[in-house]
This record gives structure tokens, C-alpha cells and sequence, in this order.
């Protein structure tokens, strides 16, 4: 691991992995100086969960950090931008700095293989469960396109955009390989399609 020091976007719910991308619209005054000060360094945020409200909640150990591949500055000052993941990182101990947004120190894991892959009966129990799990919530899914995707694109993008709570996220973040973030899914899945089906909330 690399140690290096990072300003954070800490925002409950959003998970970004590395590979994917993640598209924000900035428009908080401390976070417009964040991105201000990215785009003058290196592009490079982090995200990270907060671990409860308010105005310097404590963190969840593990992030991603991430690159600004797209950005759009609005004539008010806000932002829209998208990230593009890089590496997970995990919190070392925040810093004491002067800028408005939050600064951490954090040892930064190598990039994933890129080619890292599912077995095929991981692959076909994932897109069943997906299966069974957008019926229950009745989402519409363009499955031919879904079978297209490779094991990584699906089980991240899948991690990312199902209604799962932040607790959850963070758990898929940290699973250690995509087999396992692939199990923990399907788990969910199974959780969040049997608490809809019994008439109660989802963990959204």
C-alpha cells in the first residue's frame, strides 16, 4: 500500500468502485473548494461514508479514491462531475488543516485486476437472484444487455446502483474479491426481495 494524504467528498450511500464511475452534482460551498483544488492538483478525491450525521461525523475506515474524468461548472458555481474509480484506500487518521472540506491521511491498495472473473455457476447464481430480485421491485431491465457485461461491470455496477442501505454499501466496498462481493450481493438481494415481498420497506 501507498500512504498518501487525500481530500474527501464523505457522502452517505454513494459507493464507488474502482473501475466504475460515479456521476455527482456539487454544489456546497465546501465541496465547490474541493473540487476548485482537485482540478488545480491531480483530479483525485475521495469518497468515504460517513459513519453518522452531522457537520464532522466520524468516518468508515475504508473508501475509494477516485479520478475527475468529466467535469461541468454551472454559471452559479455548482458542478456536475463525474469520477472514475481508482483504488480503495483505507483511513489512517483524518488532519488537521485549514481548508473547508476534510483532509485524511490513508495507505491506498493497489488497483484490482482488471481481469478478474466469476465462475460461471457465481455468474449465472448473480443474474437469477437480479433476476428475481427486479421482479420483486418492479424494475425494468434490459436483460440481453446485462448478459453482455463482463463479471466486473455487473457485479459493480449492480453494487452500485441497487437500493441498499449505506451500512450495506460499505460492506460491498470492503468485500475482498469480486467472488465475495458477488456472494454478499445475492445475500442482500435475498433480504431486501423478502422484506418487499412481506409488504415492509426496502433498505433504501
Amino acid at each position: 500500500m501507498n500512504r498518501a494524504r487525500i481530500s474527501i467528498f464523505p457522502l452517505s450511500g454513494a459507493l464507488l468502485l474502482p473501475g466504475m464511475e460515479l456521476p455527482l452534482h456539487i454544489f456546497e460551498p465546501r465541496y465547490r473548494a474541493l473540487i476548485h483544488d482537485a482540478m488545480a492538483r491531480d483530479r483525485r478525491i475521495g469518497m468515504i461514508q460517513p459513519r453518522a450525521e452531522g457537520a464532522k461525523p466520524p468516518l468508515f475506515d475504508v473508501g475509494c479514491l477516485g479520478h475527475i474524468f468529466h467535469i461541468e461548472a454551472l454559471d452559479d458555481g455548482r458542478f456536475n462531475i463525474v469520477l472514475k474509480g481508482l483504488a480503495r484506500f483505507r483511513l489512517v487518521k483524518e488532519l488537521d488543516v485549514a481548508t473547508p472540506f476534510r483532509q485524511i491521511e490513508a495507505e491506498v491498495e493497489q488497483a484490482p485486476d482488471a481481469d478478474e472473473v466469476l465462475a460461471s455457476v457465481e455468474r449465472a447464481a448473480l443474474e437469477q437472484e437480479a433476476r428475481r430480485f427486479a421482479e420483486a421491485l418492479g424494475y425494468v431491465v434490459d436483460w440481453t444487455g446485462v448478459s453482455r457485461l463482463d463479471d466486473a461491470s455487473l457485479v459493480n455496477g449492480i453494487a452500485q446502483i441497487a437500493p441498499f442501505d449505506p451500512a450495506a454499501k460499505q460492506i460491498l466496498l470492503e468485500a475482498e474479491s469480486l467472488s465475495d462481493r458477488s456472494e454478499k450481493i445475492i445475500q442482500l438481494m435475498q433480504i431486501v426481495g423478502r422484506v418487499e415481498r412481506d409488504g415492509g420497506a426496502t433498505m433504501q
